[in-house]
């Protein structure tokens, strides 16, 4: 496979031969085929032998590294950046603030179009009253964006729009089993809100992905802020996928049942703050339960293997392989503004 991921808690990675072997206490858990193996993800506290290490650095697997509660924490980076002009157009084009303002308002616009979509379609299937009127509400806005020349005002309109798409998310779910009373994070209290943080941080992962392989700055955005260890850029560029992608995902997880309420750990009095992430983990309010957790990377990977008609490019590829297309779309737009950035528009 060439996108391997390791859950299983306190592991050590060590190479023998063609492999990679899982190793915890003195038992190898899994193994993992070193053929073709590009992107590893390591979930949890998992230590690498010197062996392995080389192993990942000379042949430029990707590795990224999650925290016990699917945050990311950091990625193996190997300096092979020689798109100087692409970077430098990156830099003075992002922090010129009118070119600035304009970006972030393309990405807010085409987010808030997407939530529009999802709305109207869903609204026609259900037949739902409520769904299609949040959705004209959501055009509105997307149109007014424009209008908007203070990046502060740009970020509020964002983020109301973002309260009313999850203000008619219940309507959305078809299972009596599970409940969405609003979104909430750091950490998640309840199954629904758990499964939209892990997803979309694995999405986040797949932007942060492709923008290191086309060879930009993940640290430099446009929306979010700089602030010290935050990849805004990939945090801007995500923002396309979060309906397309993510909600439809878990949504389409609920709905058809291949989850339940049994298959997560849920506890009752959880405190306001941690002290550490393996604080959180310990306490944090819900969790998936380790077979559920496979299954739903499993059916992660199968989704971003999916194809989808490209219509930029009239070609036919994966979901994964869109997010890197989108990507050098926008590393073209940096260096040729005359061609403006359109993000990913959900046409079905």
């Amino acid at each position: 496979m060439e996108a391997i991921y390791v859950l299983e808690a306190g592991t050590y990675l060590r190479k023998e031969g063609m492999s990679l072997k899982v190793v915890k206490g003195s038992n190898i858990v899994d193994e993992i085929p070193v053929n073709g193996l590009k992107r590893l993800t390591l979930m949890g506290y998992t230590m690498l032998s010197g062996a392995v290490l080389d192993f990942l650095v000379q042949n430029r697997v990707e590795t990224v590294f999650l925290t016990p509660t699917g945050r990311f924490r950091a990625r193996l980076a190997v300096d092979e950046h020689r798109h100087v002009n692409l970077r430098r157009a990156q830099y003075l084009m992002l922090s010129n603030p009118n070119f600035s303002l304009k970006t972030a308002k393309i990405i807010v616009r085409g987010k808030i179009q997407n939530m529009a979509r999802f709305l109207t379609m869903r609204s026609r299937q259900y037949q739902i009253d409520q769904l299609r009127i949040q959705a004209l509400r959501l055009k509105s806005m997307a149109r007014f964006v424009q209008e908007t020349n203070d990046l502060d005002r740009l970020r509020g309109i964002e983020g109301h729009a973002s309260r009313l798409y999850y203000e008619v998310f219940p309507l959305l779910i078809r299972n009596s089993l599970f409940e969405f009373q609003g979104r909430n994070k750091r950490p998640p209290r309840d199954p629904v809100n758990a499964m939209l943080s892990f997803v979309y941080t694995m999405l986040t992962n797949e932007v942060l992905s492709a923008i290191n392989a086309c060879g930009l700055d993940p640290y430099l955005g446009s929306l979010h802020e700089v602030a010290y260890g935050r990849p805004s850029l990939a945090c801007d560029l995500v923002e396309e996928y979060r309906c397309f992608l993510g909600d439809r995902f878990v949504l389409a997880l609920v709905n058809r049942k291949a989850v339940s309420p049994g298959d997560f750990v849920c506890r009752r009095s959880v405190p306001d703050n941690f002290v550490d992430e393996e604080d959180m983990k310990e306490k944090r309010p819900v969790e998936m339960k380790p077979s559920i957790c496979k299954a739903f990377i499993a059916s992660y990977e199968e989704m971003m293997n999916r194809k989808v008609v490209y219509s930029k490019r009239n070609i036919t590829t994966s979901y994964r392989m869109l997010i890197h297309y989108q990507v050098r779309s926008f590393a073209e737009y940096l260096q040729n503004p005359k061609v403006e950035y359109a993000p990913f528009a959900w046409e079905k």
